[in-house]
């Protein structure tokens, strides 16, 4: 008996419903947050990796345990301190004894071999700890010594960050800041969110999640969507909108160049071209369009670009160059066929 293949129509369509079941075990536990939870599982279907940022008790590391226990995958946190050691994220070799008496080395791994790594409040930490994960994060291998070990797949590092207490913290530089595919902000919750979140959790109740995916179907849901087509058109809007942001480049407009000192490199096309595959998947549709590119181009870009004194003279900051850059650049236009 033949099985009829499947159109990738079908597969799109099931995919859609598997990220509906996601959400909706995900808002069992968080309330609201709707588009924070859009861009982490935009990330997690393109391999990406994310940066949260909020104050203190907006359950950014509860909306990352639960998303762990959604995706049936191995999770682990790390809180990050200024004492912390590269070898207490990536693991060390210990001298050991055997039964014979002869003394040999083992390596012992650290929590960064896991599916989802959690570094919670990432900006605690000195530059040598930081540049240990992000090595990990880019290159999805870790060198101990002489010896290099792959890490498990799937691997996302979802890092959170407070914005408020710059005491004792060490910020990413821009350079390490451009391996999170997302900088995420978390808001607050609206008035009738935050009565909800009272209610809930004041009852004593804990409500249970079911797994919704395992760690082989991430995978195959990853390869499905890269397979989401992207146009020329789409292509040449992006190049455009990512050069827009360079201050010494022709295609920026006159507000870039007097409120930006520098702005994304090519690696801010490869994520919202990534980020609008995710989009359309979940979506249901075969192709990128020019909104997918628009709805992920602020927390793409966000931290990408670099704002002068002139722009906080005038109370403005990346993320509304980003906005107004946006909404000012035209799409290319289509070419006619005669």
């Amino acid at each position: 008996m033949s099985t009829k293949p499947r159109s990738l129509g079908d597969v799109l369509q099931e995919f859609s419903q598997h990220r509906r079941l996601m959400q909706e075990e995900l808002q069992k536990v968080i309330v609201g947050q709707h588009e924070v939870i859009e861009q982490l599982f935009a990330a997690i279907f393109t391999r990406g990796h994310c940066l949260l940022e909020g104050v203190p008790g907006l359950a950014k590391t509860l909306m990352v345990a639960t998303l762990a226990k959604i995706l049936d995958v191995q999770f682990k946190r790390v809180q990050f301190t200024p004492d912390l050691m590269p070898s207490d994220i990536t693991g060390t070799n210990v001298l050991e004894e055997d039964d014979n008496g002869r003394r040999n080395f083992r390596f012992v791994e650290g929590p960064i071999f896991t599916n989802i790594l959690l570094a919670d409040e990432i900006n605690r930490t000195p530059p040598k700890t930081q540049a240990a994960l992000l090595q990990a994060m880019q290159e999805r291998e870790v060198s101990v010594g002489q010896t290099t070990y792959v890490l498990p797949e799937p691997f996302f590092t979802i890092a959170t960050q407070n914005p408020i207490e710059q005491e004792g913290t060490y910020p990413l530089p821009e350079a390490q800041l451009d391996r999170f595919m997302f900088n995420i902000k978390v808001g607050y919750p609206t008035s009738d969110e935050e009565e909800r979140i009272l209610a809930s959790t004041t009852r004593g109740e804990k409500p249970e999640v079911r797994k919704v995916l395992s760690g082989r179907a991430i995978l195959n849901l990853q390869k499905l969507v890269s397979s989401v087509a992207v146009s020329e058109y789409v292509i040449k809007y992006v190049a455009r909108l990512v050069r827009s942001t360079r201050p010494k480049d022709d295609a920026a407009p006159e507000f870039v160049r007097e409120l930006v000192d520098w702005g994304a490199g090519p690696r801010a096309g490869q994520f919202l071209i990534h980020g609008g595959k995710a989009l359309a998947a979940m979506d249901g549709r075969f192709s990128v369009a020019i909104d997918d590119i628009r709805r992920v181009a602020i927390p793409v870009l966000r931290h990408r670009v670099s704002t002068n004194f002139q722009a906080q003279a005038e109370g403005m900051n990346s993320e509304d160059v980003i906005k107004r850059l946006v909404k000012e650049l035209p799409a290319p236009e289509i070419p006619k066929f005669e």
